[in-house]
């Protein structure tokens, strides 16, 4: 092991830290702008490639592009992908506070490079903060709610290098490199192979964790109406189907609501579409406010909605649809003067052979019995 040439894998490093920071710049460029971080991690790995290039010009470039500049883009990168993950999942982030820090440090590194030249304590610096990176930013990934497989991996990968670190840490004082980083020690050859492992397995699990917001965003799109956020109505329809079949086998009730905005179509012809379209986005946002987490509410199409109701009685049902006629009838889908009142047609499960049509036409008769009856009232069917 002490024969591989360490530079040689410095090199390497490097390079697939560009290769996969044009993959991830790829990702930034082709992915929805709603998936944020993926610039950051970008342009964190290659100035992990900067580096490594810096690097393997150690004896040729000077001391302080090859040692104390280097050390600067190695900490710069390892941050700058980090708040690249801080802008993946919404986390706020203080860049000034670690700006200063690497500053320090970079400070640090030339004192002892070019004033008072000790590569043990250059080592212990750069380790120390390289530990601290890497433990923050496993830490965020721990912090995010269910783990995926992407997540676990980039966070044990994130934990590893923090070990490997530490573990440098460690060893120095016992098997001091001779020859600095380019030292072709047992130890030494350990660390520097590690992080290049490591490095790579951290932009693959980047890549994933990309991949997996993507399909949760597409997944999204595909059962929620691109306005209203409401479910589609195919998405409703496969709910509805699998939700009665669930009260068949438990016994308990289930209700539907139907809801027709009402003189929908006067606010679209006096106030324009874009009011008309914020209507009905207000109308989704104070229905949900009053349905549970189990109910479900989708766009049945235009200005119709459907709620479904999970073990719910028709009474229960009724007091759900007085209290939305309530919320519009006070006028709280008015947009710049349009208001809309809205109907509620009311329907529950008769028996264990009920149907998913049969349902709906009654709660679709009974919206029709409510406009026929002077709109802005809840019927049942």
């Amino acid at each position: 092991m002490s024969k591989i040439d360490s530079q040689t894998v410095i090199v390497l490093t490097g390079l697939m830290g560009g290769l996969m920071s044009l993959v991830l710049y790829s990702l930034k460029r082709n992915y929805p702008a709603s998936i944020q971080g993926l610039g950051h991690w970008s342009l964190g790995l290659l100035l992990l490639f900067l580096a490594g290039l810096l690097i393997a010009g150690r004896g040729t470039l000077p001391d302080i592009i090859t040692i104390s500049v280097s050390n600067f883009l190695l900490w710069s990168g390892v941050y700058v992908s980090y708040a690249g993950s801080q802008q993946f999942f919404g986390v706020k982030s203080r860049a000034w506070p670690w700006m200063a820090l690497i500053t320090a440090a970079l400070l640090l590194s030339l004192w002892y490079s070019m004033v008072t030249p000790s590569y043990i304590i250059r080592l212990a610096c750069f380790t120390s903060l390289m530990a601290v990176l890497f433990a923050v930013h496993a830490w965020l990934i721990f912090r995010q709610g269910a783990f995926t497989f992407a997540k676990a991996l980039t966070a044990a990968v994130l934990l590893a290098m923090t070990g490997i670190q530490l573990m440098r840490l460690a060893t120095f004082t016992v098997a001091p490199p001779q020859n600095g980083i380019t030292d072709t020690s047992v130890y030494q050859v350990i660390y520097v192979t590690s992080f290049a492992f490591a490095t790579l397995l951290m932009s693959i699990g980047l890549v994933l964790m990309a991949t997996d917001r993507l399909r949760a965003e597409l997944e999204h799109l595909a059962t929620h109406d691109s306005l209203t956020n409401a479910l589609t109505r195919r998405h409703m329809d496969q709910a509805c189907h699998m939700e009665l079949e669930r009260s068949r086998r438990t016994g308990r009730s289930t209700a539907m609501l139907m809801m027709d905005l009402d003189h929908f179509k006067a606010v679209n012809d006096t106030y324009g579409h874009q009011a008309g379209d914020q209507v009905l986005v207000n109308f989704v946002i104070k229905v949900n406010a009053l349905l549970r987490p189990s109910d479900l509410l989708g766009r049945f199409g235009g200005e119709e909605f459907i709620a479904l109701l999970p073990e719910t009685k028709l009474e229960e049902a009724m007091v759900v649809a007085q209290r939305i006629r309530a919320v519009c009838a006070g006028g709280a889908e008015t947009v710049k003067g349009a208001t809309c009142s809205v109907s509620v047609g009311v329907a529950s499960t008769l028996d264990e052979r009920d149907t998913v049509d049969a349902l709906l036409a009654r709660a679709d008769a009974a919206v029709y019995r409510a406009k026929a009856n002077g709109r802005n009232r809840v019927e049942t069917g």
